[in-house]
């Protein structure tokens, strides 16, 4: 919960690169791994695939990009069995380019499309496999749909 009481949301934790004539060094020094239990890596076979909606009551993650470039998405559920369609959608552009972790709370239903071929998300949970296999909820990949690219 925030100071406020109210449920918290989805937020970006800003990273940077370091450069010099040795390469580069990528970071996020903001994220922390208190509350991590497990990591995993996700990459889709092509751009465009979409991965969704996968919610949990009590687990946390925090979803960095590690190669090429992704759409992250996250919605509060209002409502287990029947969650509302016009909820707001938290939708966030990651690239391995722009070093960044995407802290998504409890609570929310998350899902991904990756914009580039070998795109590779790395994902931290707050849950075992076990606790999180007892605390998975999931939803049809179009019902919310945030997935649309548009030209601008």
């Amino acid at each position: 919960m925030s100071e406020a009481g109210q449920i918290p949301v989805p937020r970006i934790i800003e990273g940077g690169l370091a450069i010099d004539d040795r390469g580069f060094t990528a970071f996020v020094n903001g994220f922390h791994f208190e509350g991590v239990k497990r990591f995993y890596m996700i990459s889709n076979h092509r751009a465009g695939f979409i991965r969704a909606w996968h919610a949990h009551r009590r687990e946390a993650k925090y979803v960095t990009c590690a190669q090429g470039s992704a759409i992250v998405a996250a919605v509060a559920i209002d409502d287990w069995e029947h969650p509302s369609k016009s909820a707001q959608v938290y939708r966030f552009a990651m690239s391995a380019a722009k070093p960044a972790v995407l802290y998504i709370p409890p609570g929310y239903a998350n899902g991904l499309m990756s914009l580039t071929a070998g795109a590779k998300l790395v994902v931290f949970s707050t849950s075992t496999l076990e606790e999180s296999q007892g605390d998975d909820v999931r939803f049809d990949s179009r019902y919310w749909d945030p997935w649309q690219v548009i030209e601008r």
